[in-house]
């Protein structure tokens, strides 16, 4: 099937292309380009043979977004990445965060309705949850005031499209992922924020390869073992993988209900700490950073319970995260092979 990728050239996206392509699926991205490159086309062509369609511009604008959807009436679903997602910076700039976070998506649910696409794959987050009261977080936790206004577009999100879902034929799951990390086997692509990084891991890989002075890890006083914060980090190739599960899923009509959700993680928890030294092993790199205080927005920790998605979705993220840490070193490795 044709499948719609939104923010199709950014870090999931470009990983969930090329697991969609190696599956059978055709695919037409639409990207912006406002945190990633055009070049990314290409690497997914180099990794599996097949160029996808590309084209750019800002699904928050409905004009374009409506002509998009009348020139591709075609589209057996539609995987929507494409949404800004810094929590840091959505604490200073939330009416950007909720003008296109909200906006794209609904002009891509009109799209849908006046194309009659019916199946949508949402790219939702652990962030709708909160601070969880219980850990490992299932789907069923109460969904509490969110830590950002990032976290807070999430939500709405999710309930715009169960809302509409219930008046239109179109179907979702809702796929709430922790924190991805890492590249594809072949360094070709991976996470290449523009700009200073607003994620640890890229941050990390940057400092240690020297385009970054210090790491600053915010905060070593919450109540985890060692004082930094807690997440439960996946490989993205094993989220890309996910994506695929789920859009099968419904052009295969064996979704159970009309709006499905799960959660995508490993199931572990691991701290900032865990993080850095994971990196410094794998790598024999010594990370220069320093701890500094909180940063407004974040959680304490939160950690994925995983049983749903892997025996309903069918899916298991299969990484640890010492092959995490090694495929992200390599990225960066390879980025600057190919800038010298």
């Amino acid at each position: 099937m044709k499948i719609l990728v939104t923010g199709g050239t950014g870090y999931i996206g470009s990983h969930t292309v090329v697991e969609l392509q190696q599956s059978g699926h055709e695919v037409v991205i639409v990207d912006n380009l406002s945190n990633s490159y055009a070049s990314v086309v290409d690497q997914i062509e180099k990794i599996t043979g097949i160029r996808p369609a590309f084209e750019s511009f800002d699904l928050a604008d409905p004009k374009k977004t409506l002509d998009f959807f009348d020139r591709h009436r075609d589209l057996g679903g539609v995987i929507h990445f494409a949404a800004y997602k810094a929590v840091g910076e959505s604490m200073t700039e939330p009416l950007k965060y909720y003008h296109n976070n909200l906006s794209s998506l609904i002009n891509i649910l009109k799209g849908m309705q006046k194309a009659g696409v019916t199946n949508l794959v949402f790219s939702s987050s652990c962030t709708v949850y909160g601070q969880p009261d219980v850990l490992p977080v299932t789907e069923s936790a109460p969904i509490k005031e969110a830590w950002s206004p990032y976290g807070h577009t999430k939500q709405i999100s999710e309930k715009i499209i169960e809302n509409t879902s219930r008046v239109n034929e179109i179907n979702g799951i809702l796929l709430r992922y922790f924190n991805p990390i890492g590249a594809h086997e072949s360094a070709l692509i991976g996470e290449l924020p523009i700009g200073i990084p607003n994620n640890l891991v890229p941050f990390i890989t940057q400092t240690a390869i020297g385009l970054r002075d210090k790491l600053r890890v915010f905060g070593d006083d919450y109540d985890t073992p060692d004082g930094t914060a807690i997440r439960d980090y996946i490989h993205v190739v094993d989220l890309a993988k996910a994506h695929v599960v789920a859009i099968d899923r419904m052009l295969k009509g064996k979704n159970k209900k009309q709006v499905e959700i799960f959660n995508l993680g490993t199931g572990k928890g691991f701290s900032v700490l865990d993080v850095i030294h994971s990196f410094e092993k794998v790598s024999a790199q010594k990370l220069n950073y320093e701890i500094v205080a909180r940063r407004p927005g974040d959680v304490e920790k939160v950690w994925a319970d995983t049983r749903f998605a892997n025996e309903v979705l069918g899916w298991n993220a299969g990484k640890s995260l010492d092959d995490m840490m090694l495929s992200a070193w390599n990225w960066e490795l390879a980025l600057k092979k190919a800038k010298a």
